[in-house]
């Protein structure tokens, strides 16, 4: 009877499998401002249905580091629960803390190839500064959706798989003009063209 069973679950998960990635589709999203000048940076975040995924991951270094006196990259996507580690690639030592609302922290004061880590389990946007550097800015976005990146110079994202049916899109950028410097659109993604362009205002 369990050999029966385990044999009906397979063939039950097979098609159900196979009509998932049927239904899933990729997805172009260009950002631009209110001149139609694309916006580099942006983070898009699509919340769409689909099957459970487990643990969220990217294939980019979950790491923030400190190199020329800035944080690099200046805009980092993760996922909620990350850690991210802050390496010091300078001459100069660098501290790392945030007064954000989704991760209030302060990493004390590190040296030349010295890495600190932090962990991220709240998603939102986070403002990181040096108490060292005033002009150092930095930000991580974390999310709760596999579907997420940020726009390259184009404005433009792509995202691989995406379920088809309603969807929203989250798009945040630190010099948005909206609460919480972020914008919602609701979408549908279809087997058809999936090429969204959003306009966003900016400061």
């Amino acid at each position: 009877m369990f050999r029966i069973l385990s044999a009906l679950a397979v063939l039950i998960a097979i098609p159900l499998t196979a009509a998932w990635a049927a239904s899933s589709v990729p997805v172009r999203v260009q950002i631009v401002d209110a001149k139609g000048v694309p916006v580099r940076d942006a983070v898009v975040e699509i919340d769409a249905a689909g099957p459970e995924t487990g643990r969220i991951t990217f294939p980019w270094r979950m790491a923030m580091a400190q190199r020329n006196e800035q944080f690099v990259p200046g805009t980092l996507v993760i996922a909620r629960g990350s850690t991210v580690a802050f390496p010091n690639l300078d001459t100069v030592r660098h501290s790392v803390y945030s007064f954000s609302k989704p991760a209030r922290f302060e990493i004390d004061l590190f040296g030349r190839d010295q890495t600190r880590t932090q962990k991220f389990p709240i998603a939102g946007a986070v403002a990181l500064g040096c108490n060292i550097h005033d002009q150092m800015r930095g930000y991580i976005r974390v999310v709760d959706t596999p579907y997420a990146g940020k726009t390259d110079h184009n404005g433009m994202l792509a995202i691989d798989a995406v379920p088809s049916g309603a969807a929203k899109i989250t798009v945040w950028h630190p010099r948005l003009r909206a609460p919480g410097n972020e914008m919602q659109r609701a979408v549908e993604i279809s087997g058809g063209s999936n090429r969204h362009r959003l306009a966003v205002t900016l400061r």
